[in-house]
C-alpha cells in the first residue's frame, strides 16, 4: 500500500509544466522577516535538504501540541483555582514556535541556494501547513482556556474554522487565478503568538485574566483579532485579487460551479463536525475537545493537500472528499441512538482512521513525486548516484 499512486498521469503531466508563481506584499513579511531569513539561511549547510528543514520545522508544531496536551489535556490549566502551566514551558513553547516558523519562511531560500527547487517542495511545504494550523491554534488556546476567563470549547471550534477557511481561501485564489497570494495573517500571527507565549513565561496566565482596555477582556481580544483579521484583511483581499483576474480575464475557470468546487469539501466537513457537536448525546466537543480538533484538522489537512495538488497540475479539483464518507457513517450512527455510549470509542477510531489515511497519502504522493522527479524527499543526492 505504500506505493500506491494518488497522482494521476493527467496530474503528473500538469506537474511537470508547473511554474511557482507567488505574490508577497506583507509589510512584516518584507522588511522585517525576509531580511532575517535571508540571514538565517546562511547558517545552514548547501548539503541539507529543504525539505528537511519543513519536516523539522512543522515537528517542532506537533511536539508544541503534545506537550500542552500533557500539561493541558482539557484546556483549564489555565482557569482559576487550577494548577497551571509551568512558567518555563511558556519559553520553551513561544522558542519552537518561532524556530518553527522561521524554518518555513528559510526552507524556500534554502531550495533556491542549493538551486533544489521542485514541485514537491511547495507542496510539501504547504500541505504541512495546513496541518499546522490546527496545531498552532489548539496550542495557543492553553493560554486561555475556557475557564471563567476562558473562551468556550465551541469559540474555539469556530475559530479554528476561521484559521482553516483562510487557508483554505488562499488556495482557491491560485486554483483560480494561478498565483498564490501569500495571507497576510500568517506571519502577524505567528510573530504574536511567540510573543504571548514569551510574555506568559514572564507574567504568568493569571495576567490575561485583567481587562485589557474599557473592561475588554484579553480573551475578547484573541477572538475579535483572528476574526477581524479574517473579515478585514485575508477575505477582502481574496476578493480583490480574483475580482482583478476576473477584469483582466486571466481566470482559469469561468463557470461559477468550477470556481467554488474547492470549497465544497471543506464546508461539508464544517457542516457535518457542527451536526455531530450539536447533535452529541454525550456533548463530545465538552468531553473530549482536543481530539475532536485534532480529527477536525487532520481531515481539512487532507482535503487541502488534494486541492494543492490538483491547483499546481492545474486539473481539475473533485468535488468531495472520501474521508467525509465514514465521517458521515460516524455521525448517522450516534444519530440514530444505535451506540449512545460508545461516542468515544466512535471519536477515537474515526480519528485514527483520518490520521493513518492523510499520512499514507502524505506518504505516498511524496514517494511517487520524488520518483517522478528522480529526486529524494529528504536528500539533495541524486536516487541514481549510488
Amino acid at each position: 500500500m505504500a506505493g500506491y499512486e494518488y497522482v494521476s498521469a493527467e496530474q503528473l503531466a500538469g506537474f511537470d509544466k508547473y511554474k511557482y508563481s507567488a505574490v508577497d506584499n506583507n509589510p512584516l513579511s518584507l522588511y522585517v522577516m525576509h531580511p532575517f531569513w535571508n540571514t538565517v539561511v546562511k547558517i545552514f549547510p548547501t548539503w541539507l535538504a529543504p525539505n528537511l528543514i519543513t519536516f523539522c520545522g512543522f515537528l517542532l508544531l506537533v511536539f508544541n501540541f503534545f506537550l500542552m496536551a500533557y500539561f493541558d489535556p482539557d484546556f483549564y490549566a489555565s482557569a482559576p483555582d487550577h494548577v497551571h502551566v509551568p512558567n518555563k514551558l511558556w519559553v520553551i513553547v513561544g522558542l519552537l514556535n518561532f524556530v518553527a516558523y522561521t524554518l518555513d519562511g528559510v526552507d524556500g531560500k534554502q531550495a533556491r541556494r542549493t538551486k533544489s527547487s521542485t514541485p514537491l517542495g511547495e507542496l510539501f511545504d504547504h500541505g504541512l501547513d495546513s496541518w499546522a494550523c490546527m496545531f498552532f491554534v489548539v496550542t495557543v488556546y492553553s493560554t486561555f482556556g475556557r475557564g471563567s476567563n476562558g473562551v468556550s470549547v465551541f469559540i474555539l471550534y469556530l475559530l479554528l474554522w476561521v484559521v482553516l477557511f483562510s487557508f483554505i481561501l488562499s488556495h482557491w485564489e491560485k486554483y483560480n487565478t494561478g498565483i498564490l497570494f501569500l495571507p497576510w495573517g500568517y506571519d502577524i500571527s505567528q510573530v504574536t503568538i511567540s510573543i504571548v507565549y514569551i510574555v506568559t513565561s514572564i507574567v504568568g496566565v493569571e495576567a490575561w485574566y485583567e481587562p485589557f482596555l474599557f473592561n475588554i477582556l484579553y480573551r475578547d481580544l484573541f477572538t475579535a483579532m483572528i476574526i477581524g483579521c479574517a473579515l478585514t484583511v485575508t477575505l477582502p483581499m481574496s476578493l480583490h485579487n480574483y475580482y482583478k483576474a476576473y477584469s483582466t480575464k486571466t481566470l482559469k475557470h469561468d463557470s461559477l460551479y468550477e470556481v467554488m468546487l474547492p470549497f465544497f469539501s471543506p464546508v461539508l466537513l464544517f457542516v457535518l463536525c457542527t451536526v455531530w457537536i450539536f447533535q452529541s448525546p454525550s456533548d463530545i466537543l465538552e468531553v473530549h475537545p482536543r481530539l475532536f480538533y485534532f480529527m477536525v484538522g487532520t481531515a481539512f489537512a487532507n482535503i487541502s493537500c488534494r486541492l494543492i495538488v490538483c491547483q499546481m497540475s492545474s486539473t481539475r479539483c473533485q468535488p468531495l472528499n472520501w474521508l467525509l464518507l465514514p465521517l458521515a457513517l460516524a455521525i448517522l450512527t450516534i444519530m440514530s441512538g444505535l451506540v449512545p455510549q460508545h461516542e468515544t470509542l466512535l471519536l477515537y477510531l474515526l480519528t485514527v482512521v483520518i490520521t493513518l489515511a492523510h499520512i499514507h497519502y502524505g506518504v505516498c504522493v511524496v514517494n511517487q513525486l520524488s520518483k517522478h522527479f528522480n529526486i529524494r524527499p529528504f536528500s539533495l543526492r541524486k536516487p541514481n548516484s549510488d
